[in-house]
Order: C-alpha cells, then sequence, then structure tokens
C-alpha cells in the first residue's frame, strides 16, 4: 500500500510538487520496496521540512521552483531549527537522509536540480555497542520465558521464539513473519530480512525440536501460507506481546534493562565470535549488508576481554 499525503501537507504544496511528492512515495513503495512503517517515517520527515520552508519562505504553498532555489544557508536554518528542538543526533541524520534522497528523486527525474542539498552532512552519531548476555544467561533464559504463560501451548510457542532468535540470530521481525510453509526440515533455512533480502541460515536441532514442540500443541490448525507464530486468537503474533514477555523475564532474571529480543540477535553473534567464528560467516549469517556493522562486535568481545584481565590479573589495580 502505498502512503497518501496528509490534508496538512497537501495544502502547503502546490500542485508541481504534489505530484512530485506523491510519485516519490510511489517509487519508494514500489520500486524501492520499502516498507509501510520506513515509507511513513519518511513521509513525517518530508511533512517537516515542507512545514519548515512554508513559514520560513512566507510565500504560499511550496514549489518545485521554491525547492530548486533553496541555498545552502537555507537548509543550515532548517538544521538550525532542529537543533533548536533538541533532537536526537540520529532523528537529524534520518531527517538529512530523507531530505536528500527527494532531492536525488527529483533530480534524476528532471523535475528539479538543487547541488546545495548535496552538502548536507549528517551529524556524527556514537553507535552504542551491541549488548550481549551470557551464554549461561541466554540458556536459562530461553528455558524459563514459558514459565510466564497462562496456557501450555503460548509458553511453548513462547519457548520456540525465543529459541528460534537466539539459535539463529534472527531479528524479531524476520521470524514472526515466517509462515508454517517455512519450517526448516533439514540443518538449514532461508530467511528474508531487510530489503526483502534472503539469506540461509543454519538451523540447530534444538530449535527444530522447540518448533514442533509448539506446534503439536497449538490449538489452530495451522498450515502452509499460515503465521508460524500466532497469538491467542490464531493470528499473527503482535512483536510487542512478545517483548512485553521479555521485560517480564528480564525483571525476573535480574538481566540488564536493555535485554530485548534484539539482545539475544546481538548476543548470537558475540557468542560465536567469542567461539572462532569469522566475521565475513557471522556477517552473512546476520544479514548485515556492511561488513562495518558486523565488526562492532569485536570491540564487545575485546571490551569483555579487558575487563575479565582487569578484575583478574594480581598487577591490574597497581598504579
Amino acid at each position: 500500500m502505498i502512503a497518501t499525503l496528509p490534508l496538512t501537507l497537501t495544502a502547503q504544496l502546490a500542485p508541481d510538487l504534489r505530484d512530485a511528492a506523491t510519485a516519490w512515495l510511489s517509487w519508494l513503495t514500489k520500486e524501492r520496496r520499502y516498507s509501510a512503517h520506513t515509507t511513513s517515517a519518511y513521509l513525517r520527515d518530508f511533512s517537516a521540512f515542507v512545514a519548515f520552508f512554508h513559514e520560513y519562505l512566507g510565500e504560499g504553498p511550496l514549489t518545485l521552483a521554491h525547492l530548486e532555489s533553496l541555498d545552502l544557508r537555507s537548509l543550515r536554518a532548517w538544521l538550525a531549527a532542529r537543533a533548536g528542538r533538541t533532537l536526537s543526533a540520529t532523528s537529524t541524520a534520518r531527517a538529512i537522509s530523507v531530505i536528500r534522497n527527494f532531492f536525488q528523486f527529483l533530480d534524476k527525474r528532471g523535475l528539479a536540480h538543487n547541488p546545495a542539498a548535496r552538502h548536507l552532512r549528517p551529524p556524527k552519531i556514537s553507535k552504542p555497542l551491541p549488548r550481549a548476555i551470557t551464554a549461561g544467561q541466554a540458556g536459562d533464559a530461553v528455558e524459563q520465558i514459558g514459565e510466564f504463560a497462562g496456557e501450555s501451548w503460548v509458553s511453548a510457542r513462547d519457548t520456540a521464539l525465543l529459541t528460534l532468535i537466539y539459535g539463529c540470530g534472527l531479528r524479531i521481525g524476520e521470524a514472526l513473519s515466517l509462515d508454517v510453509k517455512d519450517i526448516p526440515s533439514g540443518n538449514s533455512m532461508v530467511v528474508t530480512g531487510k530489503g526483502n533480502k534472503q539469506r540461509v541460515v543454519p538451523v540447530l536441532a534444538v530449535v527444530r525440536e522447540a518448533i514442533a514442540a509448539y506446534l503439536a500443541e497449538c490449538p489452530f490448525s495451522l498450515s502452509g501460507a499460515d503465521a508460524l507464530f500466532v497469538g491467542v486468537r490464531g493470528e499473527r503474533l503482535n512483536p510487542g506481546i512478545f517483548q512485553k514477555r521479555v521485560r517480564e523475564l528480564r525483571i525476573r532474571m535480574g538481566l540488564p534493562e536493555d535485554t530485548t529480543p534484539h539482545a539475544f540477535r546481538h548476543s548470537f553473534a558475540t557468542h560465536l565470535l567469542a567461539g572462532g567464528g569469522d566475521l565475513r560467516t557471522i556477517q552473512e549469517l546476520l544479514g548485515h549488508a556492511d561488513l562495518s556493522t558486523t565488526q562492532r562486535y569485536t570491540h564487545v568481545d575485546t571490551a569483555r576481554l579487558l575487563e575479565s584481565y582487569r578484575s583478574a590479573h594480581p598487577r591490574a589495580g597497581k598504579k
């Protein structure tokens, strides 16, 4: 489904820019295959950009000519306004990426050309290191997560889902998008990740067994294109429900506050690296497009090594 321009935005756009924005959203959805969530985020940033310049220029509805005439000083005024609202660097970096994407779209289609937009540079962002729990904690979590469910089949479902996420390094969205037909019968399975890119991941016997145990208890007759993980009404499981379950588990086990379903994916990668796995293989298993994303796990492993060294070496506390 293609996102539509909200009425407040439409009122601020002249017909030529309105048509260009609609074509851009269609391109994001149909050709770039961005998800509805991503497209909506792009539309929010674009709407905020338009709202600023609608007021900043004060010349009525914005036209393509208006956008083409924006100089670097005007664009910096937009960034200064964002800074005045104390928006995070991550938020501003995303907004800059969205606006540059829109101007590139206009340029490639001969609708408008603005060289100044190319000079927009996102702020530097200090990426937080991935969080990981210990292998022992991960094992205990898999065993205990089912204790929060009121029904045995829900318990089996939650156990299977966490076993899958940790055992195969999946994102929660990847796991919940699986259908019954995707269940692995062998030692590997195909997973569809970001950008509809597919990858093959190995599947441990314990993962297959956990899924089989869940399906054996599930009260719904699931097959083929039916969702693999379902809620109490038989519909595809809402990620918020499982995230809440993990929060309950975190409190009970005394795990760090940032222990989320995604933390088990991080733990999967960190434990593989600690066990001798090479970065290229881990990159493929996680579905990272850029090796630099995977390389962050080397910092995590090094940090843990230094922490152990400092706490264990007899001279570590000496000055």
